[in-house]
């Protein structure tokens, strides 16, 4: 049996080997993680809409869940997501000088941090709970910089997002709860060598509701908002040489999901979670992306008193749509569908089935939890036009801690 020292052990040296390891659109729906990189959650597929098991997943997500964590909590968790990105390109894109070629991005992969807080305002008198987080919302990147025929092709995105959050029990069954995300936003590319690093502020709300249909079983359901970003004079136009703005949007979603732990005596729980991605209204992502279905299946099973088995499994439609000439957040590219179906290619999240693992340990020491989880998306590949894609070695590995001040997550 491992003592709380090899534990301690184990979880330094998975941290260690998976920074070892070398970019990050394995586990992302589109561009955006649905706490598929939380400490918990990680570990079952990203379910998390009605019963989340850590709480930056009920920050980040429902927040209406918030009110299932008493007392004062804080967490802190860390991920590293790694895929190897290919890209064969068989044609000349003459404006945007591009020359077939084959080669494998250099991006490394993506290090991603949540942190989260709730606080219950029971001892108050209010039947509520505040929540803040500082989350990882997207993050995805090719570099193909070093491949002379690329004329310097490379695209980076990355969202920072600030979220408070706070949730209220109508009854004792039924919360509702709101949150407001405030992100700052990184965008170089995808415009080969005409483009540049940008910086973008946006802001996206929240609202969600939880309901306890019996003791064992839940179901809950959130709306997200749109989040416009505006990235200035963030392409410069070939030939003439003005700089052009470029329009970015986040799309609004849709998530419903269902919770029970009522099977095997209540050592059993089982989640799964539907996602719905309205991209056709999203600027530049309308371009890339056709409106996405996705569902996560997660579950937890209570080994030992302290001990929790986690495993989940995520099938994500295939999001890429059919290339038409338009404009990607505003800019007309000048080499048509065949440059449309390239910038797609920088952005490609074509890994529809994943799965995932992951171990909870409560009261590692007193008052504190230690999550550990791990995912592998199958490899896949796809073709736009001229332009082919083939990922490889998708994973995801990663860590939380958490400290609870007179409180406990009531999830299970």
């Amino acid at each position: 049996m491992l003592t709380n020292r090899n534990w301690l052990v184990l979880l330094v040296f998975t941290f260690v080997w998976s920074g070892s390891q070398r970019s990050s659109l394995a586990q992302t729906f589109g561009l955006e993680l649905h706490n598929n990189a939380m400490p918990a959650s990680g570990g079952m597929g990203g379910v998390s809409v009605s019963r989340p098991q850590d709480l930056q997943s009920a920050v980040a997500g429902n927040p209406a869940t918030l009110r299932l964590f008493q007392g004062t909590q804080f967490s802190f968790g860390g991920a590293w997501a790694d895929v190897n990105y290919s890209v064969t390109q068989n044609s000349n894109l003459p404006v945007l000088g591009v020359s077939p070629y084959s080669a494998t991005s250099s991006t490394p992969g993506g290090l991603l941090g949540n942190i989260g807080l709730t606080q219950d305002l029971d001892g108050m008198g209010l039947p509520a709970t505040m929540g803040l987080g500082l989350i990882t919302n997207a993050g995805a990147g090719v570099n193909f910089r070093a491949v002379p025929q690329s004329n310097g092709t490379a695209a980076q995105y990355l969202s920072l997002d600030i979220v408070p959050g706070l949730a209220v029990s109508l009854t004792e069954n039924l919360t509702f709860g709101a949150s407001g995300a405030l992100g700052t936003s990184y965008l170089d590319g995808p415009f080969t060598d005409f483009a540049g690093m940008t910086t973008a502020y946006g802001f996206r709300g929240t609202g969600g509701a939880n309901y306890f249909l019996s003791q064992n079983t839940s179901v809950g359901a959130h709306w997200q908002s749109k989040k416009n970003l505006r990235f200035e004079d963030a392409f410069l136009l070939p030939i003439v040489g003005t700089a052009r703005d470029v329009n970015f949007d986040h799309p609004s979603n849709v998530v419903f999901g269902i919770a029970n732990s009522g099977l095997m005596d209540g050592r059993l729980f089982l989640g799964a979670d539907v996602v719905f991605k309205h991209y056709s209204d999203a600027d530049t992502l309308q371009a890339i992306y056709r409106d996405q279905w996705c569902f996560q299946f997660g579950s937890q099973y209570l080994m030992t008193p302290k001990a929790r088995l986690r495993m989940g499994y995520v099938y994500a439609q295939n999001p890429m749509k059919s290339a038409q000439i338009e404009s990607i957040g505003g800019v007309v590219l000048p080499d048509g569908v065949p440059a449309v179906r390239y910038v797609q290619a920088q952005f490609a999240a074509i890994t529809e089935h994943r799965i995932t693992c992951g171990i909870g340990i409560q009261n590692f020491r007193p008052g504190i939890d230690v999550d550990l989880f791990a995912g592998y998306g199958f490899d896949t590949e796809d073709q736009f036009g001229n332009t082919s894609v083939s990922l490889e070695g998708n994973y995801w590995i990663g860590f939380g801690t958490t400290w609870r001040f007179g409180g406990r997550c009531n999830s299970s």
